[in-house]
């Protein structure tokens, strides 16, 4: 009489993996997304805006650590283009890291997982 309920196959149903096996390859996954986490966190990405008259670095954690600006952009008179300069670049430096994230974290292929 044939077997109701359960795993197709018994518990080798995972592509004939048993449990521990998955929970070693969760374990080492997990070890890996860890490490890449932690390696794009140290590295440093860099924007800038206006021909070079900005300059932002920002750390895979998405901190400032620089902002550089050209004296001869620095106008009292506009304010608001220097903000701008400042947003723009920043905004792109932060974007480089989204970027470096999807692409490093792309590869564990986790459904509903960025």
């Amino acid at each position: 009489m044939a077997k109701r309920g359960g795993f197709p196959g018994g518990m080798g149903g995972f592509g004939g993996m048993n449990m521990n096996q998955l929970m070693k390859q969760a374990k080492k996954m997990q070890e890996d997304m860890e490490k890449t986490q932690e390696e794009l966190q140290e590295k440093t990405f860099s924007a800038t805006a206006g021909g070079n008259a900005i300059s932002v670095t920002v750390t895979g954690a998405k901190q400032i650590k620089e902002i550089k600006i050209q004296k001869d952009v620095v106008d009292p008179d506009d304010v608001e283009m220097l903000q701008d300069l400042i947003l723009t670049c920043i905004n792109e430096a932060l974007r480089k890291v989204d970027d470096a994230q999807s692409a490093s974290f792309g590869k564990y292929n986790i459904p509903g997982f960025m």
